[in-house]
């Protein structure tokens, strides 16, 4: 690496399939700035490898034998060692039931498995970089889909904490709305008449005061709190 170059991203992937992590290994090495740092088969080495490597980014595949990805996700987004490793959730199927799951237990968002090369790379960068992984109409997309269709997820939600709703200021809750309903920063300035810094500015607060890792769980979270209803 030369003096003064941005380190590579760290990936690491997670699937029980062989034929996958290869086409990925092969993918994202070739790729300048971006290294794989390891391979897991399920959601158990997931995680210790994600506590041995610390990486970046982890791409998750969601259903894998013994600890499926759902699992494996909630524990590393709960690991305070782990703060800066973003999880992205890899599925065959857009309406999967366990990637609301996954969002709930702390991804950053989801892709499926037959993204385009150039797109799979691109995601990498853009969760690194703390940016939406994914257009925020597709995430609100899979979770309105969800809510009115899908059965309930395999791990129980815990009841909205209204107190922390509460800390809002009436600002922040229409705020929290227009990310529920898939706005970007920019579109959010242009409704409100805000200027782009003043709306990136109340969205940095709902991260704060929400606990949220990334957009996608403000999104999540304006949904199960009933600011935004599908």
């Amino acid at each position: 690496m030369n003096a003064g170059a941005a380190p590579p991203v760290r990936v690491l992937l997670v699937d029980d399939q062989t034929l996958v992590r290869a086409g990925f290994r092969a993918l994202l090495d070739s790729e300048p700035g971006i290294e794989v740092v390891g391979e897991a088969v399920d959601g158990d080495q997931a995680v210790a490898q994600a506590v041995a490597t610390v990486p970046d980014v982890v791409l998750m595949d969601v259903r894998m034998p013994r600890v499926d990805g759902l699992a494996a996700t909630a524990r590393i987004t709960g690991d305070a060692r782990l703060s800066r490793t973003r999880v992205v959730v890899l599925t065959t199927f857009e309406l999967d039931e366990y990637v609301f799951g996954a969002l709930r237990a702390g991804a950053s968002g989801f892709l499926l498995k037959d993204i385009e090369p150039v797109a799979l790379i691109e995601a990498v960068r853009l969760v690194h970089d703390g940016q939406a992984l994914l257009a925020p109409q597709v995430t609100r997309r899979l979770i309105e889909a969800y809510v009115a269709t899908g059965p309930a997820p395999p791990v129980p939600a815990p009841p909205p904490d209204a107190a922390r709703l509460a800390d809002l200021t009436p600002r922040e809750r229409e705020v929290l709305g227009l990310v529920g309903r898939g706005m970007s920063n920019h579109e959010i300035a242009e409704h409100l008449v805000l200027s782009p810094l003043t709306a990136k500015t109340h969205v940095s607060r709902l991260f704060l005061k929400l606990g949220a890792r990334d957009r996608a769980q403000l999104v999540v979270t304006a949904y199960e709190t009933g600011v935004v209803s599908a």
